[in-house]
């Protein structure tokens, strides 16, 4: 396999359609496809073939991946793509779906003889349109280096958790990482609107703990849009939050382990979605505190 592949990208949200541009910068030849095509066809201008379905966007690829919502999502569509399939073809699964959906992902790749890798990646809008990604992957050695072109081309890193993908070891630190993000950005709305209710000025609280170990770069980022009012385009939707957020919640509970702020987390993003805010950045969990729709 050469250098320059062709790449199947199927899911082009925000993450997925980033991907597939950053990859055609690269100079591979990019296939994609989205369940709504119009989220799919304006990578047509930057060079990629849309396909009308997932069958006719993997037909023939040197790699597939995924960035689609959750593992059924993910299970589904590559359902569909099944008759376009080829034995040998690596399928790059970067969907963040969960321990036990990796497990069911990985019986499907077997069975059609891909070769599998657990691949998400930790990062938002940002780092993914600059190519900036941090790959989490595992997956087979001897294969690696017919996956590295499309890592190199979505991230700045690679960090490789183990050869067995079935395992999950790449997802599992995944939910790590998100719980530690998911928590910093509901403390980040929960300050905000405590100052709001006691009448402190926020900058009195920056000022407090600038340069001090409490200060913290993603907490001014996630505040500074709450209180600028930049919730869109979202960096990381709420309603993909609400969903990673209840992937930890039930990942701690069947390993044995409660998880209380992931627990109230998970209710307090799904809150803000039902006020409205399901499209905006996570960061808008803010409007959480408050019993119908508030500014910053």
């Amino acid at each position: 396999m050469t250098d320059q592949l062709t790449v199947s990208v199927l899911g082009t949200g925000i993450m997925g359609a980033a991907m597939a541009r950053n990859l055609l910068r690269a100079g591979h030849t990019v296939r994609v496809w989205n369940r709504s095509r119009d989220r799919a066809e304006p990578l047509a201008a930057d060079g990629a073939h849309v396909a009308g379905g997932a069958e006719e966007a993997v037909r023939g690829a040197d790699a597939v991946l995924t960035m689609l919502y959750d593992g059924p999502a993910v299970l589904d569509v590559m359902r569909q793509a099944a008759p376009g399939l080829r034995p040998g073809t690596a399928w790059v699964q970067s969907t963040t779906a969960g321990v036990d959906a990796v497990a069911d992902l990985a019986a499907f790749a077997d069975e059609h003889g891909l070769v599998f890798f657990d691949a998400p990646v930790l990062g938002t809008r940002q780092p993914a349109e600059a190519g900036r990604l941090l790959v989490l992957a595992a997956g087979p050695a001897d294969a690696r280096d017919a996956v590295a072109p499309v890592f190199e081309a979505v991230g700045s890193r690679t960090v490789w958790t183990g050869e067995d993908a079935a395992a999950g070891s790449a997802t599992r630190l995944k939910l790590v990482a998100n719980s530690w993000v998911l928590a910093a950005t509901n403390a980040a709305g929960e300050v905000l609107a405590l100052a709001k209710a006691l009448g402190v000025d926020p900058d009195g609280f920056f000022d407090a703990i600038a340069d001090g170990p409490l200060d913290m770069g993603y907490l001014r980022a996630k505040a500074g849009m709450i209180r600028d009012d930049a919730l869109t385009p979202a960096q990381f939707a709420v309603d993909t939050a609400v969903k990673d957020a209840r992937l930890i919640v039930e990942a701690g509970e069947a390993n044995g382990v409660r998880l209380d702020l992931a627990a109230a987390g998970a209710e307090r993003l799904a809150r803000a979605a039902a006020l409205g805010h399901g499209e905006e950045d996570m960061a808008a969990a803010y409007f959480a505190s408050f019993e119908e729709k508030a500014s910053g």
